[in-house]
């Protein structure tokens, strides 16, 4: 069979066929963020001449390494070049018409991650039955720091631009432009769930998954100007657009990830981003982030959007397990941590000790809690306002890495969505034999939940908190662990 083109607004693409799936990779949604506009809102493609090749990942944007042991852990492929704002389609049948659209944004703490890992292979929606685009965005300083003469949250313009480009060329592909799903994990699902929360996106999609994150705790701006400030301190620029472009990219990103490593070591000059150890990130502003997504959402903006979301059981041993953090925690630090949170630490022990026999199992429980499980129930909370229905999710297979004691950690889920349990990364996490079964059934709810707007359970309310449990035997639970949840103060 050749290889299959496509005419999209701004030339053609060739791609590839493989296993009755085509794939058209690296094709540019947006102008190369460098030079002239570097730091500045994404700029449409140049058009170009002839077929352009698509038949592999294109470059990958600027970005600091992961820290060990997560370098150890998860894929961060680094593929140079200038057209980094690029983005990935997998189509059954390029002749069909009105196929549903997933759209992937990755995470990695709006710092690291890329489009390329192999875990987000959108093959596996193709083959059944539906279109899938992965995307890159800026991270770090180029996406996200916040600067008086540029315009702020570059990488959520790029997200933005990313999903007008799907609309404008998706059918072209097979897929429909008015069934499209946003969906992504942590940092991705806080993308996803803030742009279900930002008028300028309205539109662009009709519903969104959000697996572990929650828009609501973007960057305020006193909280931008502690990072700009820093950061130009460090690299001894003035806070200008010139200033940081003038920097050279190794030199940036390299004192970036020294930044952020130096957070924990004196949180409480941070303030917020010391307890979310997140210095980039979207930033309300004056034009695309006016105001908390969540406050936009319980007001009724996204109202016509379905939603689902959810969590892990576990989602903080990830952070606490690899780096052998857990049992080096005591009462006294973990008391002052849920202090922070809001929490009194008297009432969260009554109400996890049940399962909690360490200081380190109720900080990773309460944790997960503040960081994740919290948040989702707030948005849906926020949505019970007539606005189309929110379902949830919670993930609960434990990995039997590092002795069991990963338990159902932050990312698990991601390879059982994608059902590429056998990506070259996946075992790290999941271990040698993950049930397969799990992974289909994951899949399936996904896939159904982007082609109709209704995975397969009874949405989520306040009146009816029903909560699909993946595991290895899957059901609804009724407001799982609902003592835990009332112990929190309302605000959490």
């Amino acid at each position: 069979m050749s290889d299959p083109v496509v005419t999209t607004a701004h030339g053609r693409v060739r791609g590839r066929v493989e296993q009755g799936v085509a794939s058209f990779k690296g094709i540019p949604y947006a102008a190369p963020p460098f030079g002239e506009r570097r730091l500045q809102a994404p700029a449409p493609p140049e058009p170009w001449d002839g077929d352009r090749d698509a038949t592999a990942f294109g470059p990958t944007v600027p970005k600091a390494p992961y820290r060990v042991p997560y370098a150890g852990i998860l894929e961060e492929p680094v593929i140079p070049g200038d057209d980094c704002l690029n983005l990935n389609v997998w189509t059954p049948d390029l002749g069909a018409g009105g196929l549903p659209v997933l759209v992937w944004i990755h995470g990695g703490a709006y710092r690291h991650g890329s489009a390329a890992v192999s875990v987000y292979d959108g093959g596996t929606f193709a083959r059944d039955g539906a279109v899938c685009v992965t995307i890159n965005y800026r991270l770090g300083v180029d996406g996200f720091l916040a600067l008086d003469d540029a315009p702020a949250n570059r990488g959520l313009l790029d997200q933005i631009a990313a999903l007008r480009w799907v609309q404008e060329n998706i059918a072209a592909f097979g897929g429909d432009p008015a069934n499209v799903t946003i969906f992504g994990q942590s940092a991705g699902a806080m993308a996803a769930t803030t742009l279900l929360g930002t008028p300028a996106a309205a539109g662009l999609f009709r519903r969104v998954i959000a697996q572990s994150g929650i828009g609501h705790r973007v960057i305020g701006r006193r909280s931008a100007e502690l990072v700009t400030t820093e950061l130009a301190k460090r690299l001894s620029v003035p806070q200008t657009r010139e200033g940081f472009a003038s920097v050279p990219l190794g030199r940036l990103y390299a004192t970036q990830f020294a930044m952020t490593q130096d957070i924990p070591n004196a949180p409480a000059k941070w303030g917020p981003i010391g307890i979310t150890m997140m210095p980039f990130g979207p930033v309300i502003d004056d034009d695309t982030l006016a105001r908390d997504p969540l406050d936009a959402i319980r007001s009724g903006v996204g109202a016509d959007v379905d939603v689902m979301l959810g969590s892990n059981t576990d989602e903080h041993r990830f952070f606490l397990v690899p780096p052998d953090l857990m049992d080096k925690l005591g009462d006294r630090i973990v008391d002052a941590a849920l202090w922070i949170y809001g929490a009194a630490p008297k009432r969260l022990r009554a109400a996890y000790g049940a399962r909690c026999s360490t200081a380190g199992e109720l900080y990773a429980a309460a944790a997960t809690d503040f960081f994740f499980r919290l948040p989702d129930i707030r948005l849906a909370e926020a949505r019970d306002n007539g606005s189309r229905p929110t379902w949830m999710y919670e993930f609960a297979w434990r990995s039997p890495q590092y002795g069991g004691r990963l338990g159902a950690c932050h990312y698990l889920e991601v390879p059982f969505v994608f059902d590429k349990l056998a990506a070259p990364s996946a075992g790290l996490v999941t271990g040698p034999a993950p049930p397969q079964e799990l992974a289909d059934e994951m899949h399936r709810r996904w896939l159904a939940f982007a082609a109709s707007g209704d995975p397969g359970w009874a949405p989520y309310t306040p009146q009816q908190r029903a909560v699909m449990t993946f595991d290895a035997e899957s059901g609804v639970v009724e407001d799982p662990r609902g003592e835990e949840r009332t112990a929190w103060p309302e605000q959490s």
